[in-house]
């Protein structure tokens, strides 16, 4: 009997040790469910299966949040959000300059819209289209996973004009085969920084400082952060293309963006001072690629990618006078006081735009758009 009962409560056991690992839900990208502590939203990037990413600048962090919205869907919305900021103000109750629209991202399976902004006493929110429809995105009890950043300034940390350094930690965030890219400010010498961050997150963090040629200023820089950046294939060779403040187009090999290495990049375009990109994407049309860059005192920019493989050479010698362009040529586009872009999908782009009679609006190009031709 004694052994009947040993034998009872041992499958006993089992049985309940099995329910519990059954019972126990498995979230996907090693996430933990909770509520994150972002204490901002600079950066908006998505990655694969409906994942979000969050630069949380202020806290050098990036958070990864399983949207679950991850149905596909090929059919692009039209989207015309007139006086959007208005819009938000209104949800949160509160006036429209007291809110900031930081980045937009669109989901490239669901192709819905998502924007991140901050209120006036700093609040970080999150919102979503969903057809005409603005909504918050709920933060409580969500599923996610963070990663602090390596050798980041320090929260007091100023530059010479006493601007705080800590913001620029995070400048720009991507996605590409499996691995988060941040671009920003590190701690170190050489502070402008490239990170390749495998996703699920490790504490590898593959962190390489740059360099370039900036020949607006007539000099070789290595602490002025990349301010926006996207990846392409040139010439079959895979490329991180960056913008900086004053507008130098430069291009860095991504196979030499390793741990601890120290890259110059190529300088191909010198696009204007007294002037800061703002976004850049990769578009198509018509069997054509172009690169389409948005900034904060000169209309849209296009460059079309054959006019970047053609061109060999690279910018080393300052440009003759202020505002002077040199390099690949580029086309200005009839669009002006553009804050921010994505692409719905690569011949659809979406624009974040102030409009001369005040109006901020969002809205969405169609694939027969003129911009493009």
């Amino acid at each position: 009997m004694k052994n009947i009962s040993k034998i009872m409560g041992l499958c006993l056991g089992i049985s309940l040790i099995m329910a519990f690992t059954f019972n126990k839900e498995e979230l996907p990208f090693g996430m933990t469910k909770g509520t994150p502590e972002i204490k901002s939203m600079t950066s908006l990037a998505f990655g694969p299966e409906g994942v979000l990413f969050i630069g949380d600048s202020k806290s050098a962090s990036v958070f990864a949040l399983n949207t679950k919205d991850n149905g596909f869907t090929s059919e692009i919305p039209s989207v015309s959000i007139i006086g959007i900021d208005k819009k938000l103000a209104d949800m949160l109750g509160t006036t429209t300059d007291n809110i900031s629209i930081l980045d937009i991202a669109v989901n490239p399976n669901s192709k819905k819209v998502y924007l991140s902004l901050q209120a006036g006493d700093g609040t970080p929110v999150l919102m979503k289209l969903e057809g005409d429809e603005i909504k918050p995105v709920s933060l409580d009890n969500v599923e996610y996973a963070s990663v602090e950043l390596n050798n980041s300034p320090a929260e007091d940390a100023k530059d010479g004009r006493g601007r705080s350094l800590r913001i620029s930690s995070i400048s720009d965030l991507g996605y590409s085969d499996g691995k988060l890219l941040v671009s920003g400010l590190s701690n170190q010498e050489f502070s402008s920084t490239f990170r390749s961050i495998p996703f699920p997150f490790t504490d590898n963090q593959d962190h390489a400082s740059l360099e370039i040629f900036h020949a607006a200023h007539g000099r070789y820089e290595t602490t002025s952060p990349i301010k926006t950046f996207t990846t392409a294939e040139i010439n079959g060779k895979d490329y991180l293309v960056a913008s900086y403040t004053c507008t130098p187009l430069v291009l860095f090999p991504m196979e030499d963006l390793k741990a601890g290495k120290h890259i110059k990049g190529r300088t191909i375009a010198e696009m204007g001072s007294g002037n800061q990109p703002l976004d850049i994407l990769n578009v198509e049309k018509n069997g054509k690629s172009y690169l389409v860059m948005a900034n904060s005192n000169r209309p849209v920019f296009r460059v079309n990618f054959a006019d970047i493989e053609n061109f060999e050479g690279s910018l080393t010698e300052p440009v003759a006078d202020n505002f002077a362009t040199d390099g690949v040529d580029f086309v200005s586009m009839p669009l002006t006081n553009v804050q921010q872009l994505d692409k719905m999908d690569n011949e659809t782009m979406i624009i974040l735009q102030r409009k001369s009679n005040g109006s901020l609006d969002l809205w969405s190009t169609d694939k027969a758009d003129y911009l493009l031709r």
